[in-house]
């Protein structure tokens, strides 16, 4: 017997609607960070997504550029490398334009 519910929902709209402002330029730092493999080093990181334009504070930065301001070499988990790149970058709103 199908599930009524699910068929409920099917209808609905989208349960935010998008803006149609200005597009924020950058990837978010939690879709570069799930895309490597802990534990990893610094230089790995570089190496593999260095050049990937992350969403910051301050607008638009490479990672690249963001760690060499980290002091770790290495990481041991997700979790220490965002912490560690959210201390450079800050964590709040990101300008649009």
């Amino acid at each position: 017997m199908p599930d009524d519910a699910e068929d409920e929902g099917e209808d609905e709209g989208p349960a935010v609607e998008l803006g149609t402002g200005a597009a924020v330029e950058g990837a978010p730092l939690a879709r570069v960070a799930s895309r490597l493999t802990w534990p990893i080093e610094r230089a790995a990181v570089v190496r593999k997504e260095g050049e990937t334009v992350i969403r910051t504070t301050d607008g638009p930065r490479t990672l690249a550029e963001v760690l060499e301001s980290v002091e770790p070499g290495y990481f041991a988990t997700r979790q220490e490398f965002v912490t560690a790149v959210r201390a450079v970058v800050g964590v709040g709103p990101v300008p649009t334009e």
